[in-house]
């Protein structure tokens, strides 16, 4: 069977001309044709930064596609019953038979939140794993992030695909880790640096889809039409399983 899967930190809709747009996300995940989409920086009724919008809720009814969402950050709203929420999500042509959230530990209450998008989903007769995250800045907790993922493989039974914005360069110590384990879909089938932010200009390769090596990439490219949506530049690969 083969799909398509795309990464894309769509910096809670805010373009480089410094507007939030949905609608300028929703046509480019639209054109790109993607099954599945891993999405990073989305909020959820987090502040007028967003119109308060629950934003893959949004994009999931505009695309006609199932989705989930796993929160990064959560904050209260004193007198009401909102939470305000920030983190990650996927978008799914095929269904979703389960979604939890694995939060890493965070240090410090200072440090920005971070977590696992963790979803199974129906692909015809098959079951397929997907995770979504996105790794910290921070070069201790990225490391402690990066060994919460490894030894999360021996909880799986199914195929696993992970999207992201991780934050690491190819070739770090991190990145060495994970290949380990994963195929980097564009280290096999990409073509150039594959980077990726910012989105004008890019010089860094941030955002990766890594699977299981029983997955065959057999294409994977940078999406560089309507740069400005967001600072990042959003990833797709064309995968067999």
């Amino acid at each position: 069977m083969e799909i398509k899967v795309m990464t894309y930190n769509i910096h809670h809709g805010k373009g480089m001309d410094k507007k939030v747009d949905l609608y300028r996300i929703a046509e480019i995940i639209e054109k790109s044709d993607a099954d599945i989409i891993g999405l990073n920086e989305v909020d959820k009724h987090y502040s007028k930064r967003s119109h308060h919008q629950d934003q893959v809720r949004w994009l999931a009814n505009h695309l006609d596609m199932d989705y989930a969402f796993a929160p990064s950050v959560s904050l209260t709203v004193r007198n009401s019953v909102t939470v305000r929420q920030y983190g990650n999500a996927l978008l799914s042509r095929f269904p979703i038979l389960n979604t939890k959230t694995l939060p890493f530990d965070v240090a410090s209450r200072l440090i920005e939140g971070r977590s696992i998008l963790d979803v199974t989903l129906q692909l015809n007769e098959k079951l397929l794993q997907v995770n979504v995250t996105h790794f910290s800045l921070n070069p201790f907790l990225q490391r402690m992030q990066t060994n919460f993922l490894v030894n999360q493989v021996n909880n799986y039974v199914h195929p696993l695909i992970i999207l992201g914005d991780f934050n690491m360069k190819p070739g770090s110590r991190g990145w060495k880790k994970l290949i380990c384990e994963f195929s980097d879909g564009w280290y096999i089938a990409g073509n150039g640096k594959g980077s990726t932010y910012p989105s004008l200009r890019p010089r860094s390769r941030l955002d990766y889809i890594f699977s299981s090596p029983s997955i065959e990439v057999i294409n994977t490219e940078i999406i560089t039409k309507l740069p400005h949506a967001s600072d990042h530049l959003p990833v797709k690969a064309h995968l067999r399983i």
